[in-house]
């Protein structure tokens, strides 16, 4: 009984609330206290301690959720108002008291663990919102941000990274061994030394080389050791499959081992399953646009207002505005403005040369959109804010202005959030990523360099979906090593995946998923020549999301 009022102590001096079925709990839990700390992430805590979160932390679970809307959901099932958003939070955390519910569970947080909005709310307002009606959030026009990465300042050291590709290889792993190909793969330091054994194996990418025979032959490591494989070049269609892959991603191989090498005859990458393709009742348009690049000499500063004016009924004809009236939501995918200092020589480029000063002018433009629209935010490398990935937010200081804006919410590069969810609807889950690392894949992947490289972002985009990470190759981005996870890596599919960064736009469905790479506000100047970038500017994509028809239209000359 000391033991239980010690804990039941050591939780309260904590500042939690304890609800009385935990007694039970934590009377069998030796580390339940420690648990709890170990297992909530986030600088918000939960208000109680009730049984089910307990249970939670008993299964070692990260909880890095709005711990707000958990505490308001709690209080609605209390009053016996709503289940099913208190039960999908309870999806989330691992933990369902409902059965049944474990295998209806379709719906926005569909096992995702989202970390906190962007919103601080102080535990206070917790209290007062439970003793008024107030609605859940998603009741139509609804923002919610899913994955918004957050971090520990700290200094990086080797072990990060390898921790770091040991989450990412055991994410990829867990997809994998889903195929029925792979049910039997086995660690590499359990693999025999020969006798023409049929083996399957799932592994990183290590290196990559061309026999004198033109064969290819991979080196792959997993936790336990490395093997070399061989694709033969006489098996063309295999082979075609082996010239697309990257460095440092994670595949599933079966064959045969002959002497300490396997003799490949299948290659299975973590790629997507058909999902189905999910619409509103409603008739609602979201938005998507990015790399307005703001300052810069060839901004098409016309064009951009020629778009603000159709959103306030001001530019168009009857139908065009007959969208507009049904715009919901504009995301905004990175590039806002052209920065400074981001390569050589692009001040002769640039006509605003203050930073603050070519967020202040977008805040101008951006103010004149309906307050009705809510407006999404991600940042791009030309942003003013880090080139590793994930980008967190925009500064408060630097883009003031617009985050003094009320309809704008800010997320990190990149993020998943859910638009447009009600009681008895789902929402949309948009995953949106600026696209840093398209260049480097336009090159490095045989099929989409002979198809058009940087012109074809299709392509790119259904490479991402197919190995389930934004960037698996090392040198193919700058970016944080988290030891505790990969926020670049496709963990739960998305109905939209949307991206920029190429000023290509581009649309197409992959498996169900409407994938988008956003146009572009700006002219072409010498440093895109050099990069070979090919803008196809004054360009949104609009989607109904009614019918999921994607539209585009041209605000240019």
């Amino acid at each position: 009984m000391e033991k239980i009022k010690e804990k039941l102590n050591n939780l309260l001096e904590q500042g939690f609330l304890i609800s009385p079925d935990i007694l039970e709990h934590i009377s069998k839990e030796e580390g339940i206290v420690k648990n709890i700390n170990n297992s909530i992430t986030t600088q918000e805590k939960p208000l109680i301690i009730s049984n089910e979160l307990c249970k939670a932390v008993s299964n070692k679970v990260k909880l890095n959720i709005n711990w707000v809307d958990f505490e308001k959901s709690r209080t609605f099932l209390e009053k016996g108002r709503d289940t099913k958003i208190y039960n999908t939070f309870l999806d989330i955390l691992g933990y369902n008291t409902s059965e049944g519910q474990k295998h209806k569970v379709e719906h926005i947080i569909e096992e995702i663990k989202p970390s906190k909005e962007v919103i601080e709310i102080q535990k206070k307002e917790i209290i007062e919102s439970q003793e008024k009606e107030t609605p859940l959030p998603g009741n139509g026009n609804s923002v919610l941000v899913l994955k918004n990465y957050t971090e520990n300042t700290k200094k990086r050291e080797i072990q990060d990274f390898v921790s770091y590709f040991k989450v990412r290889y055991e994410g990829l792993k867990k997809i994998l061994m889903n195929r029925p190909e792979l049910q039997t793969a086995v660690s590499i330091n359990r693999l025999g030394n020969g006798g023409r054994e049929k083996v399957a194996l799932i592994g990183i990418v290590a290196d990559k080389n061309k026999t004198k025979n033109e064969n290819l032959i991979l080196s792959m490591e997993d936790p336990t050791g490395k093997i070399n494989i061989l694709i033969n070049k006489n098996k063309p269609e295999l082979y075609s499959l082996a010239e697309d892959i990257v460095l440092d991603e994670v595949i599933g191989i079966t064959g045969v081992i002959n002497e300490k090498i396997i003799f490949v005859d299948n290659i299975l990458f973590p790629d997507i399953q058909e999902i189905k393709l999910k619409k509103s009742d409603d008739e609602a348009y979201a938005i998507f646009t990015s790399d307005i690049h703001l300052g810069l000499h060839n901004f098409l500063g016309e064009d951009f207002t020629n778009f603000i004016k159709w959103l306030n009924l001001d530019y168009g004809n009857n139908e065009l505005k007959d969208l507009a009236k049904k715009v919901k939501y504009l995301f905004l995918v990175g590039d806002l403005v052209d920065g400074v200092g981001i390569y050589p020589g692009q001040e002769k480029d640039l006509v605003i040369k203050e930073i603050y000063e070519q967020y202040s002018i977008l805040a101008g433009y951006l103010n004149k959109i309906p307050k009705s629209i809510k407006i999404i935010i991600c940042a791009g490398n030309h942003d003013a804010l880090r080139l590793s990935e994930p980008q967190p937010v925009l500064d408060k200081k630097i883009a003031k202005p617009i985050h003094d804006m009320g309809n704008v919410t800010f997320v990190t590069n990149p993020s998943l959030v859910n638009i447009h969810a009600s009681r008895d609807f789902s929402g949309f889950n948009i995953l949106l990523y600026h696209g840093f690392s398209m260049p480097y894949y336009a090159e490095a992947v045989n099929s989409i360099r002979v198809a058009g490289g940087q012109d074809r972002a299709d392509l790119i985009m259904k490479f991402y979906l197919q190995r389930r990470h934004l960037a698996p190759t090392h040198s193919s981005n700058l970016y944080i090593p988290d030891p505790e996870q990969d926020p670049l890596l496709i963990d739960k599919v998305p109905d939209f995946l949307v991206t920029g960064h190429i000023h290509k736009v581009s649309t197409f469905n992959y498996k169900g998923v409407t994938c988008l790479n956003c146009s572009c506000w700006a002219s072409k100047t010498e440093e895109q020549e050099r990069r070979g970038i090919n803008p196809d500017p004054s360009k949104v994509i609009l989607a109904n999301l009614k019918t999921r028809e994607i539209k585009i239209l041209n605000f240019g000359k």
